[in-house]
């Protein structure tokens, strides 16, 4: 880990009836030690003794340990929350996240009973990544990130945006769609992310509040947005404005890719301009679109040339593909950035649809594929670039935030801290998400 951190304040609590306090305390202990030697200063220590509950009483379990620690630090939030959860959970995995973090304000990690009681190095060791960076760590940084020579990033402050939007299964009509946006937090090294969720109308695929104003009876007219909330804490963590904007887009189709780009990219420039950073601020913007559901494979010219080939056959890492069967005019590739472990490898293919910054197509294909090997849940490159992955991810997360009584009447807002009184719930016909605790929000939560 480039960044591990410090944990003395957690607790863990067992949902499972299968695991006895023995096998959990043992558990805890294999994982406290995989953290420590993997680059984190745990505690080896619980701040209260593991607590078992029965998972029909989650809120209560939580509430519980919560109330409990507090009075044992004094007032000092845990860092960390262990949840060992049964292997079929059915809702308990969600409400616990979403108690966690839209209502408590703790970071906390899940484990299945079966690793409990199997405990597997390897599995250990992704564990500790994972709470690594729900903490606030950073575990790869890329070597020429250090030394300020990636292209396109280290010359000047440049911030990294991943937008995606899920949409309800098929069936539901009534479910709001969720939009997520993350962007990075530090700079020159890109791999820190904070992100932002936000319900909107049911199968809306535009995003509707990276950009948008309501009335303050107070302030009159207030503009604000995920767009603006985000660079206004990148230079609170950089202290440096991002003069330069790269954003993926994830989950468009090509039928949608200039319905998306005028909308989304107006939202960017609007946003960027009522972020208070300074007058005249407008930072130029590209703007890329990333697909992974397409019928193109690509395959070694020799297959026995097993210097062409990875383990499995497929084509290298970092494989690109940019002429011949790409678009004969629009700026668009093919990009396979991950060794393949089994069946055959799906190349991510990239769109830029916008481009201010005037990137060479080495120097996007190049960026896209290092910020593949940044990804925090695992030590190899990625199938798709990571700010695209984590609001993936993050939109998911979200899913789980929703109240019951929403799948039934279906509906927007966004969790993003703001107070949101000032403006109408019914607006939009969809029900704000519950706001995420600040704390929360400025980690990887989603990871």
């Amino acid at each position: 880990m480039i960044n591990g951190m410090t944990v003395s304040r957690w607790a863990c609590i067992n949902f499972s009836r299968s695991v006895q306090e023995s096998v959990a305390r043992g558990f805890c202990n294999e994982l406290a030690q995989m953290c420590q030697v993997s680059g984190m200063e745990f505690n080896p220590e619980p701040v209260i003794p593991i607590y078992s509950a029965r998972p029909e009483l989650v809120e209560k379990a939580l509430k519980h340990v919560y109330n409990a620690t507090m009075n044992k630090t004094k007032g000092k939030e845990l860092e960390l929350l262990l949840a060992i959860l049964p292997d079929n959970n059915g809702s308990l995995y969600g409400d616990l996240k979403r108690i966690c973090e839209t209502d408590l304000g703790l970071i906390s990690q899940c484990c299945l009973t079966k690793h409990v009681f199997k405990i597997s190095k390897q599995y250990l060791a992704n564990v500790a990544l994972k709470i690594n960076v729900k903490t606030g760590g950073r575990n790869t940084v890329l070597l020429d990130a250090i030394s300020c020579r990636i292209p396109l990033v280290s010359d000047i402050p440049t911030i990294i945006f991943g937008a995606d939007v899920t949409h309800p299964e098929n069936g539901e009509d009534s479910s709001p769609s969720i939009a997520a946006v993350v962007a990075s937090q530090d700079w020159p090294e890109v791999t820190k992310y904070a992100g932002l969720v936000c319900a909107q109308a049911h199968r809306q695929e535009l995003i509707q509040d990276l950009y948008k104003t309501w009335q303050d009876p107070v302030r009159g007219t207030v503009s604000g947005g995920m767009i603006r909330d985000l660079l206004v804490s990148f230079r609170k963590a950089t202290g440096q404005k991002p003069l330069r904007i790269i954003f993926y887009r994830d989950g468009v189709s090509e039928g949608q890719f200039y319905q998306v780009l005028l909308y989304e990219l107006d939202a960017i420039r609007k946003a960027s301009a009522c972020a208070s950073l300074e007058p005249n601020y407008q930072p130029p913007v590209t703007f890329i679109v990333v697909q992974k559901r397409h019928h193109t494979r690509l395959f070694a010219n020799s297959h026995r040339d097993r210097s062409s080939t990875d383990k499995s056959g497929n084509i290298l890492p970092g494989t690109v593909v940019d002429s011949k069967i790409c678009h004969p005019t629009e700026f668009d590739f093919y990009l396979c950035s991950h060794a393949g472990i089994q069946g055959t490898s799906r190349p991510a293919h990239y769109h830029v649809l916008w481009d201010e910054n005037n990137f060479t197509a080495d120097g996007i294909q190049s960026l896209t594929n290092n910020l593949c090997y940044t990804y925090a849940r695992c030590t190899r490159s990625v199938s798709v670039v990571p700010p695209a992955y984590y609001a993936h991810l993050a939109a998911f997360r979200a899913r789980f935030y929703m109240e019951p009584e929403m799948h039934e009447n279906g509906s927007n807002g966004c969790s993003n801290g703001q107070a949101k009184g000032t403006r109408a719930v019914g607006e939009s016909g969809v029900r704000p998400l519950p706001a995420l605790k600040e704390n929360v929000k400025r980690v990887m939560f989603y990871c």
